[in-house]
């Protein structure tokens, strides 16, 4: 692998504004974050949106406003979640996909995340994969247990690839309820994509909080790439806040330098993912 692949996810659902100032949750902190981030090598983003009071939304206005608002400020791969919060019904989260982003998250099962549930039904999984296929959006396949790369296995012989014929998935650890965020953790994911998944998919994976780093050095040391962001952390070292999302991206960089593969432009990981080109 010649390059890391680098994704930002500034924002996330569960934060609250009030007590983590450097948040982004307006479309204006959210696009400069979006091209400062671009500028210290991240080339997707993956995306929350968050209403007038700051509480996270899928409001579809704002959803095609902010695919409009980032493609204009940057050239990043605009990746949506269709996770939201873990409150949100299906319908909202499928309708997610009529903004028309170049990408948007999959997560391929059921998982207690903290005091709560993030419910993933296979017949909804199933529905997203086939209409991001009609839609010509790349998925990015969440896991956040071993048993979802099973799941995605058992998706792709019965529904077939994704639009662009290149699987990537993102390992999620460190979520009090999915698997460890540690390197032995990280092995097994990636043996396991390895032996269950179509040759070349490619990997990234997130560390939650304490997780990030030994998460990101393990991926490094498996040919993987990375995800950081503020809606996966917001300590940057012990008693040392995160000042902003660009932060974590350097230090990512920084890393994939050190293990000669740098941060990928936007347009390589296009390339990369099999994503279309902005209309």
């Amino acid at each position: 692998m010649a390059g890391t692949l680098i994704t930002v996810a500034p924002t996330g659902a569960e934060l609250d504004k009030r007590e983590v100032p450097a948040l982004p949750v307006t479309l204006a902190e959210l696009t400069a974050t979006a091209a400062a981030c671009e500028r210290e090598g991240a080339s997707v983003i993956h995306v929350h949106l968050r209403d007038d009071e700051a509480r996270p939304t899928l409001d579809t206005g704002r959803l095609r406003e902010a695919v409009g608002a980032l493609r204009e400020a940057t050239g990043l791969v605009v990746q949506l979640s269709t996770g939201g919060a873990v409150t949100d019904p299906e319908e909202d989260r499928l309708r997610v996909l009529d903004a028309a982003p170049d990408m948007a998250s999959c997560t391929m099962g059921t998982v207690n995340f903290g005091d709560d549930v993030f419910l993933n039904r296979w017949s909804f999984v199933t529905r997203l994969h086939e209409r991001m296929q009609d839609k010509a959006i790349v998925p990015e396949y969440e896991l956040f247990d071993l048993g979802h790369v099973a799941a995605l296995e058992r998706l792709l012989d019965l529904h077939g690839m994704p639009y662009g014929g290149h699987v990537h998935v993102d390992f999620v650890l460190g979520v009090p309820g999915g698997a460890a965020g540690d390197a032995s953790t990280v092995t097994a994911f990636a043996e396991a994509v390895r032996r269950h998944l179509p040759a070349g998919t490619t990997f990234s994976a997130t560390g939650i909080g304490r997780t990030t780093l030994p998460v990101m050095f393990s991926s490094l040391a498996h040919g993987g790439h990375l995800r950081v962001g503020m809606e996966d952390t917001v300590s940057f070292a012990r008693r040392q806040p995160v000042t902003g999302n660009d932060q974590l991206v350097r230090r990512a960089a920084e890393a994939a330098d050190l293990v000669q593969r740098p941060a990928m432009a936007p347009e390589e990981a296009r390339t990369l993912l099999g994503v279309r080109d902005p209309a």
